[in-house]
């Protein structure tokens, strides 16, 4: 069983999400920040990491760039409800695996695990 780790500040988002993968049979972690992130143990290679860019405090950005530098990094979905430029000056050269907009759907999000 695959586990997804959700760092979201959005209460609701993060639930929703959460419900949402245990309905389909995975193991669903969420974190408010990625502060919270940091005091669990870290993801393994066989997981997934969602992490929303408009994380307070350390971004979203930093949070993908530290994940990226594991020795075997799970795989990283970027959600955001930012605007295309925003998005391009948020990210700059730290490309996530997949980018995907809020509002999420089912289907968009199943497709990318």
């Amino acid at each position: 069983m695959m586990t997804v780790h959700i760092i979201e500040d959005d209460p609701g988002v993060g639930d929703s999400l959460a419900m949402l993968l245990g309905q389909i049979g995975h193991l669903a972690r969420v974190y408010p920040d990625a502060e919270s992130f940091f005091e669990a143990p870290p993801p393994s290679a066989a997981d997934t990491v969602i992490v929303d860019l408009g994380l307070p405090g350390l971004s979203g950005v930093q949070l993908i760039r530290w994940i990226n530098g594991l020795k075997q990094p799970p795989k990283v979905i970027a959600i955001t409800g930012q605007s295309n430029r925003s998005i391009l000056e948020m990210l700059g050269d730290e490309q996530p695996a997949v980018l995907l907009r809020k509002p999420l759907t089912e289907e968009v999000l199943v497709s990318h695990l």
